[in-house]
C-alpha cells in the first residue's frame, strides 16, 4: 500500500519532486558547496590519513562525554580557537546538529529568540524544540531587528539570542556588521552561522566576523561547518569557555550523539592548515572568478554562491537538464527552499576560468 502516493504525485504536477542522483564523475560541478575544491586534493587525503594511521583507534567509538573525546578533537579545536580568536571550541557531528544543539538548549522557557526569517532549515526546525519566544525578523534587516527588540524590552528577565547567517546559501547575501552593533547595544547573544563564509571571505578567509573585522566579545557566537569551503564533514561552535561547558551539560545533539569522526576530523585539519598557507592566492582567485561573473551576467557576488532568479519551476530544470547534458551540473532550487525558482550556481575554484566563462555565456543566453 502506497501511503503518500498522493503527496508525492501533487509534487511531480507541481516541479517539485527531488531525487537522488549520482552523477558521471567526469562532469563539471558547479552545484555542490565543496567551495575552493578541496574534496580533489588527493595529497591532503593522504595527509589525513597518515595522520590518523599513527593513532591508537580510528573510530570514534562514543559520545564526546563518555569516551569519544580524542586528542585530534582537541587539537583541531584549539587551532579553530587561536585561528578565531575565540575562548573555546567543541566539535559536532554536522552543521544540522550543532543548529539543533545551540538553538535548542540556550533559548530557555523565558528566553527570546530573534531569527532572520532566511534562516536554515536546521535552525527553523529548532524553533519547534524551544519554550522560549520565537520572533522572526526581515531578511538581512536589522532596523526590523531593533525595532521587534524594543517592542520587547519590558522583559527584563529574559535572555535575547539573535540569529544570522554570514552568508546565505541561497540569496548569497552577506549579513551586515550592524547585528553585531545590536548585540552589544542590547546585551544580546548574537549567533551567526558561518557555514557559507568560512573559508570564503574575509581578510583571512575565516568567515563573517573576519569579513566585518569585529573584535570577539564574550556573546558572540561562530558555527562553521566542514563539509563545504573545509571539503570534510562535521562541524564546529566556537564561543567563550562559559557558553561551551553549557553546551556540554545541556545540549542534546551534542550530549546523546557520537563524536565527530576522527577522519573528518584530520582531513578538515589538514585542509585548513592548507587554506592559511595559501590564502592569499585562494582570496585572488576568488577575486577574479567574481568578476567574470560580474562581466558576464552582470551579478556581483562576496561569496562564491550565484543565484540566478528565473521564478519558474519547470523552466529551472529544463536550464538544469540543458547545462548537464553539456557537462556540466548546477543546482535547480524550488519551493519550499526558496520563494521563486532559481539557478543555484557554485563558482567552484577547481574549474578553470575558461570552463567558467562558459558556462555564464550559456547561461546568459538562456535567461
Amino acid at each position: 500500500m502506497k501511503f503518500y502516493e498522493k503527496e508525492l504525485n501533487l509534487l511531480v504536477k507541481s516541479n517539485r519532486f527531488r531525487k537522488r542522483k549520482i552523477f558521471d564523475e567526469n562532469i563539471i560541478d558547479m552545484a555542490s558547496n565543496d567551495y575552493l575544491g578541496l574534496a580533489k586534493k588527493k595529497s591532503l587525503l593522504k595527509k589525513a590519513y597518515q595522520r590518523l594511521s599513527k593513532e591508537k583507534y580510528h573510530s570514534s567509538k562514543a559520545s564526546m562525554l563518555v569516551n569519544g573525546y580524542h586528542p585530534l578533537h582537541q587539537k583541531f579545536e584549539k587551532k579553530l580557537m587561536k585561528l578565531n580568536n575565540f575562548e573555546d571550541c567543541i566539535t559536532v557531528g554536522s552543521g544540522f546538529l550543532a543548529n539543533i544543539a545551540l538553538i535548542e538548549s540556550l533559548v530557555r522557557k523565558k528566553d527570546i529568540l530573534f531569527i532572520d526569517e532566511q534562516y536554515h532549515a536546521s535552525g527553523i526546525l529548532a524553533t519547534k524544540l524551544i519554550q522560549g519566544k520565537v520572533v522572526f525578523f526581515k531578511h538581512n534587516n536589522y532596523e526590523d531587528l531593533e525595532n521587534k527588540i524594543k517592542e520587547l524590552l519590558n522583559n527584563k528577565n529574559a535572555r535575547m539570542i539573535i540569529a544570522i547567517e554570514g552568508v546565505y546559501s541561497m540569496s548569497a547575501t552577506v549579513a551586515p556588521k550592524e547585528f553585531a552593533i545590536l548585540a552589544t547595544k542590547y546585551n544580546a547573544i548574537l549567533l551567526v552561522d558561518e557555514a557559507h563564509s568560512s573559508g570564503v571571505i574575509g581578510k583571512n578567509l575565516l568567515g563573517w566576523y573576519d569579513y566585518w573585522d569585529i573584535k570577539i566579545e564574550p556573546n558572540y557566537i561562530k558555527m562553521g561547518t566542514l563539509g563545504k569551503a573545509y571539503g570534510s564533514f562535521g562541524a564546529y561552535i566556537l564561543a567563550s569557555s562559559h557558553i561551551v561547558s553549557y553546551l556540554e551539560n545541556r545540549a542534546k545533539s551534542i550530549i546523546y550523539t557520537t563524536s565527530l569522526s576522527l577522519f573528518d576530523t584530520s582531513l578538515a585539519f589538514e585542509n585548513l592548515k592548507y587554506i592559511q598557507k595559501n590564502k592569499n592566492t585562494i582570496k585572488d582567485k576568488i577575486k577574479s572568478y567574481q568578476k567574470i561573473v560580474y562581466d558576464i551576467l552582470g551579478i556581483k557576488v562576496d561569496s562564491l554562491i550565484v543565484p540566478i532568479e528565473i521564478n519558474d519551476n519547470k523552466k529551472v530544470l529544463v536550464i538544469q537538464k540543458e547545462l548537464q547534458s553539456l557537462g556540466y551540473i548546477v543546482g535547480a532550487i524550488r519551493q519550499p527552499t526558496v520563494k521563486k525558482a532559481i539557478i543555484r550556481m557554485i563558482i567552484k575554484l577547481d574549474i578553470t576560468k575558461k570552463q567558467l566563462i562558459n558556462i555564464c555565456q550559456i547561461i546568459k543566453n538562456r535567461i
